[in-house]
């Protein structure tokens, strides 16, 4: 569960969004759901578009140093993250330079409540797809992936096997899960408080500036009572 605690609301925009991720789940397509399910997704979640100069070597060189510098990078980013990342070559779409990019496990996008038994989306594909952002500065006007940290930190999805998930799929992805956002304008003192297995949030853009906080906390009174009475209707349910 989650406590968001707003201390400052933007000027203009910067609402919270929830959705209901069991109806995200209900109102997408069967089929989809389905290789979902079984392939499973996986994140990018950092670009390093920083290694053009290797395309300056020889070409009999270019394997070797390649080799030696994504085993160098990838001790580096995994000594630093408390999860394992595979580092991978290809294009930077800023301007197609060489970069390597790196992967986060792979994981399911559908998950079971641990109380409830209810099967809900947990997927933040409308954040991280690169194709959807792209949509999205039609609305908003471009992001600024140009230097620093704002290139490093761009982030894109795949299948969890790495292969490409069609812009069809992803549109309906993101259709169904705006269909049930809720934007929430908080104000100074405002708390929300969330199921994080049930609920995905996130926020709006804004303007101006914008102070919010989170607290993380598990368990409940009465935890251990509910869930075995989820159990007992769950086996109900089957008998």
């Amino acid at each position: 569960a989650a406590a968001f605690v707003c201390f400052k609301a933007a000027e203009e925009g910067g609402e919270f969004l929830i959705a209901d991720g069991r109806q995200i789940f209900r109102d997408l397509k069967t089929d989809l759901v389905e290789r979902l399910y079984n392939r499973n997704i996986r994140y990018s979640v950092m670009e390093l578009p920083f290694f053009g100069w290797v395309d300056n070597f020889p070409e009999f060189v270019r394997p070797t140093a390649m080799g030696a510098l994504k085993g160098l990078v990838s001790a580096a980013i995994n000594a630093k993250v408390d999860f394992s990342v595979d580092m991978q070559w290809g294009e930077a779409g800023y301007d197609n330079t060489k970069m390597l990019q790196a992967r986060a496990p792979s994981q399911p996008p559908i998950l079971v409540h641990p109380v409830t038994g209810e099967p809900h989306w947990f997927c933040n594909v409308h954040s991280h797809s690169s194709k959807l952002r792209k949509d999205r500065e039609s609305i908003y006007g471009a992001e600024r992936f140009e230097d620093g940290a704002s290139q490093i930190n761009k982030s894109d999805m795949y299948y969890g096997d790495d292969g490409a998930i069609s812009d069809e799929d992803l549109e309906h992805m993101d259709e169904v899960t705006m269909k049930n956002v809720q934007f929430v304008k908080m104000t100074e003192g405002d708390v929300v408080l969330l199921d994080n297995y049930k609920c995905m949030h996130g926020r709006n853009v804004f303007d101006g500036t914008r102070k919010h906080g989170v607290a993380w906390f598990e368990g409940w009174t009465g935890e251990e009572e509910m869930k075995a009475k989820a159990q007992q209707s769950k086996q109900a349910a089957m008998a």
